[in-house]
């Protein structure tokens, strides 16, 4: 099983790596001054340095970490491996897992999973994700789960009650509208990643689930994304872009500076990552308000995204990473660094903890995990996150142009070639 495992990865990669595990590599004491490697992406690079330095700080091993930009780093990883050349640790876009898994590049961590006290506890999608013919290769690194965030302040300027964010997509639209139309000069009702292809995937997606909708099939093989559910959605989206309720920048947004609009205190309300509520400020221009994002007519769920980590099949201090990764699992490492920096703590069993529950809208974050969906596909890189596949120019025909039931039409059947690609 695991050297078909090994064949398929370096027939999918055009690679052949020197290891492609099931045992702990040639590792020694896991407590011996060793350091080892870490790659990141950057989207998660201020939860991977905080995890990192406080290991640091607190052990005799080191971490050495690396943030590679978001844009570069599968390339980075297919490069490395086929150099054998991989971090000892590296996390992955959970998205990503299984394409990691199927090819080989993860060292086989269930027995050591086996061993933890919280082992049944860890985020169960991500795990899900993670587990490969019965084996499991990645634990959680970090949550990020798609949110709605809104401003207080203009919500009151616009004559809107804060206290009461939109239930509906419709109301959404309604909020915006009336931010756009009552504040007026360069403050918009709403914005979004027009030119990323992951933020319409985190952002648009969980309206069209809580609809009841879906966007693939069970096996990610093929798009579903006509279905009525996501045509209502990507209507409403395309109505208030074409009554000017959008910021203009929205449509050459490549996903970069995404986040960084709202805590300008300049939009009325978007759909977030809620890993950035720990950054966003609160004075006289800002107060975040936190929702689920709804559906259509009402439902709510969200996009549980993040990043897994795991072993590299190529390390060689597989003792020393282990030490790392499962530490960062740790009640002190979740509840002391994740909970108090209002990310969102990646077991289940510590959840209600004494930072989360300190903050109503952290608590509402947590809850949303079980509410949401992690996708599966073989090809999600290529056919979504890619700015040259096809997802990406089916979203832009259908939210910038004139006809939406006709580009998602005809942009399932190019998704689904994409998906069912070898």
């Amino acid at each position: 099983m695991k050297t078909n495992r090994c064949a398929v990865g370096m027939l999918a990669l055009g690679l052949a790596l020197g290891a492609c595990g099931g045992g702990d590599g040639d590792s020694g004491n896991a407590a011996n001054g060793t350091t080892i490697t870490m790659w990141t992406r950057s989207p998660t690079e201020a939860q991977s340095r905080r995890l990192v330095d406080a290991y640091n700080a607190a052990h005799k091993n080191k971490v050495k970490l690396t943030v590679i930009p978001v844009d570069n780093y599968q390339p980075r990883i297919a490069a490395a491996a086929g150099a054998k050349n991989l971090p000892d640790v590296f996390a992955a876009d959970v998205i990503f897992v299984p394409k990691y898994t199927s090819q080989g590049l993860f060292l086989d961590l269930s027995d050591r999973i086996a061993k933890l006290p919280y082992a049944a506890a860890m985020a169960p999608s991500h795990m899900k994700l993670g587990t490969y013919e019965g084996r499991k290769y990645t634990l959680p690194h970090t949550l990020d789960l798609s949110v709605l965030f809104y401003n207080k302040v203009l919500y009151k300027k616009a004559g809107l009650d804060p206290e009461k964010p939109p239930k509906t997509l419709k109301e959404f639209a309604q909020h915006a509208t009336t931010i756009r139309k009552k504040i007026g000069g360069d403050t918009y009702g709403t914005f979004w990643g027009g030119s990323c292809g992951g933020c319409y995937v985190f952002t648009y997606w969980p309206s069209i689930w809580a609809a009841g909708g879906e966007v693939m099939d069970e096996q990610g093989t093929t798009s579903t994304i006509d279905a009525p559910q996501s045509q209502q959605v990507f209507q409403t989206y395309r109505d208030l872009w074409a009554n000017g309720v959008v910021d203009p920048a929205t449509k050459d947004e490549k996903g970069a500076t995404w986040t960084g609009v709202f805590p300008k205190g300049k939009v009325g309300l978007l759909p977030m990552p809620s890993t950035t509520l720990g950054t966003m400020p609160d004075n006289d221009k800002v107060k975040v308000g936190v929702a689920p994002i709804p559906g259509p007519d009402g439902g709510e769920s969200t996009f549980v995204g993040g990043d897994s980590v795991g072993i590299s099949s190529t390390s060689k201090n597989a003792d020393a990473a282990w030490d790392f990764i499962s530490w960062t699992m740790s009640d002190q490492a979740q509840t002391e660094i994740v909970a108090k920096n209002k990310d969102v703590v990646a077991r289940t069993d510590l959840a209600g903890n004494k930072y989360s529950a300190a903050d109503p809208r952290v608590v509402l974050i947590n809850s949303m995990v079980a509410k949401g969906k992690t996708p599966f596909a073989m090809n999600f890189g290529p056919t979504y996150n890619d700015p040259n596949g096809p997802w990406l120019q089916v979203a832009r025909g259908a939210v910038f142009g004139n006809d939406v039931p006709g580009a998602l039409t005809a942009g399932a059947g190019k998704l689904t070639a994409a998906l069912k690609q070898q």
